[in-house]
């Protein structure tokens, strides 16, 4: 393993230009700087300093080592007070687990009431919904945000319960929705360039039903698992996208995108799974209180 104090060493001799300076700076002998800055270069298995006029200068190899030092001695120089702070400073954390596929936009909305909370220390993860169950289960995450409920399996110890059924309605930029009639809708879909979730998301199932129940063949041009990516793309002007009307509320964080059509036959799920130390969590309990008393429930 690499000796840090030959290291801090090495990093001071460069840093003042010389053993002597160095041995200067730090009180000590020139004789057991050297035998220390050796033994790093024997470690490391090249020579890292080079003899320059009457100090030295830094070889190729030293030149990287020192870039290496900087950055730890930097941070361990930071290290002191970032603990202090954190043993001094409250922290309230919170671990969101997000499941492909579900609206960013919705997601935001649902955790608005935490969001304000004082030394909040958000994280949210995003991924397959199984490998999240298995984070939720070993106690990495406080809460997992999906389009469906947990599986029933006794062995994971989860609870679930639907938060939200939200209409799904239409928003795209304003040169596609000129050119649209509202009466129209959905037919105008066969027409717009639609993007869509891509098809392991509840949502795209949903979507690819009601299509089907309307006789509809939608334009699409693109497919996008992050939802929030599919809002940007669409914003700049890529095509329609179906958002959740509670995501909807955020609509106003991507500019140019305007409503083209509400509709009340899709819905959008979000689901909160939990363990049991999730459930006592007071921010979870918040987002739950919160979702169960809007609009949307």
């Amino acid at each position: 393993m690499l000796n840090y104090r030959h290291l801090y060493y090495f990093w001071m001799v460069a840093k003042e230009g010389g053993f002597s300076r160095a041995a200067e700076r730090l009180d000590m002998a020139i004789q057991t700087i050297s035998a220390q800055v050796r033994e790093l270069e024997k470690s490391l298995g090249h020579q890292l300093l080079k003899p320059a006029g009457r100090g030295v200068a830094l070889t190729d190899a030293g030149e990287a080592a020192f870039a290496r030092a900087e950055e730890i001695f930097q941070i361990g120089h930071a290290l002191p007070q970032e603990v202090r702070a954190a043993a001094t400073k409250p922290v309230m954390r919170l671990a969101v687990g997000l499941s492909d596929g579900i609206s960013k936009l919705a997601v935001h909305a649902l955790l608005g009431p935490v969001l304000h909370t004082p030394d909040l220390r958000l994280t949210c993860h995003e991924g397959e919904v199984q490998e999240l169950l298995g984070e939720l289960a070993q106690h990495h995450l406080d809460l997992v945000l999906a389009g469906q409920g947990a599986p029933a399996n006794p062995n994971l110890r989860l609870t679930s319960d639907r938060l939200v059924s939200s209409p799904v309605d239409w928003y795209g930029p304003a040169k596609w929705v000129r050119k649209s009639d509202a009466r129209d809708f959905p037919r105008c879909l066969e027409r717009l360039p639609v993007l869509l979730p891509t098809g392991h998301s509840v949502l795209r199932q949903t979507l690819d039903r009601w299509f089907s129940e309307l006789g509809i063949h939608p334009n699409v041009v693109g497919e996008f698992e992050d939802s929030a990516l599919m809002s940007v793309f669409a914003a700049r002007g890529l095509g329609v996208f179906p958002l959740s009307r509670l995501g909807g509320g955020d609509i106003g964080l991507l500019r140019g995108l305007r409503p083209l059509a509400r509709c009340d036959d899709v819905h959008e799920e979000i689901h909160a799974i939990r363990n049991r130390r999730g459930q006592h969590h007071p921010l979870v309990q918040s987002v739950l209180m919160h979702a169960q008393t809007s609009v949307f429930s």
